[in-house]
């Protein structure tokens, strides 16, 4: 299944990349603007500098290099929290989303996904914590943020790995975003927790010795910078910019400014995540 996705993926980007060169639509080029919204608790992708309170991160610097491609377009950012990300890419708030998004199934009725960096879940707890492998959260209250896929993963995992062993099932715990979540988590008010993998060294570099990583990611999916169906014009030429920024090693160069250099893709791909 996952071979399968993949080779649909590529073979739509293939159709993209032999057809005419895409031309930015009228509006986004008359405007010399791009509008973008993220979510900017999730670092290192997109959050403000504590120093400067400036918007950085990983995915802030692949879109100016983007919008400086696209004929050097001003970015008009604004936040929004991760719940609504969707709803401002549906109402034309933002022109398109690169905002620690995940691609899934579930969010493509309505919009279209350039798949740009691997992901998956991950748990983790205080270094502390007696939990050596995964299977020791088995009953454990778990914290993640309720508004993305993960409380869906750690059900599908718990089913999985919990109940049929006879041990009960893992107790999930809303948060408002991984802020939150490992607040929650320093304040003993669960035991464990899960994030995106690209996300937890960040934490651990920024607050050395406190977090462990717990067994191996629940799964493996992609983030993508997501467009809306009937804006196939936009999402064409931002997919040729971006495979022209991986060709070049720019793409690269950004991931590893971020320590993010083994989560990198080899090409973008449309909608290729398997769930």
């Amino acid at each position: 299944m996952i071979r399968l996705s993949l080779s649909l993926g590529l073979a739509a980007l293939a159709a993209i990349a032999t057809a005419q060169a895409a031309e930015l639509p009228a509006e986004i080029k008359q405007a010399g603007a791009l509008k973008l919204t993220v979510n900017s608790t999730y670092a290192p992708m997109e959050y403000r500098d504590p120093a400067s309170n400036e918007l950085v991160g990983l995915d802030i610097d692949l879109a100016n290099e983007l919008a400086k491609r696209l004929g050097g377009l001003k970015i008009v950012w604004s936040e929004t929290p991760f719940a609504e990300l969707i709803l401002s890419l549906q109402t034309k708030r933002a022109d398109f989303i690169i905002s620690g998004i995940q691609d899934r199934s579930s969010r493509r009725e309505t919009a279209d996904f350039v798949d740009y960096l691997t992901t998956g879940p991950q748990f983790f707890v205080l270094t502390e914590s007696d939990a050596k492998g995964a299977t020791d959260l088995c009953g454990k209250k778990v914290g993640t943020t309720r508004s993305t896929a993960f409380p869906l993963e750690i059900d599908k995992w718990s089913k999985q790995n919990c109940e049929p062993a006879g041990k009960p099932a893992i107790q999930y715990v809303p948060g408002e975003n991984s802020i939150d979540v490992r607040n929650q988590l320093k304040q003993g008010r669960i035991d464990a927790a899960v994030q995106g993998s690209e996300t937890l060294p960040y934490a651990q570099a920024q607050e050395a010795g406190k977090y462990r990583i717990v067994g191996g990611q629940l799964s493996t999916g992609y983030q993508g910078i997501m467009f809306r169906k009937d804006d196939s014009v936009l999402r064409d030429v931002v997919t040729e910019k971006l495979t022209a920024m991986i060709a070049d090693g720019s793409y690269k160069a950004v991931l590893d400014k971020w320590g993010l250099g083994a989560n990198a893709v080899t090409q973008p791909m449309l909608n290729a995540a398997p769930q």
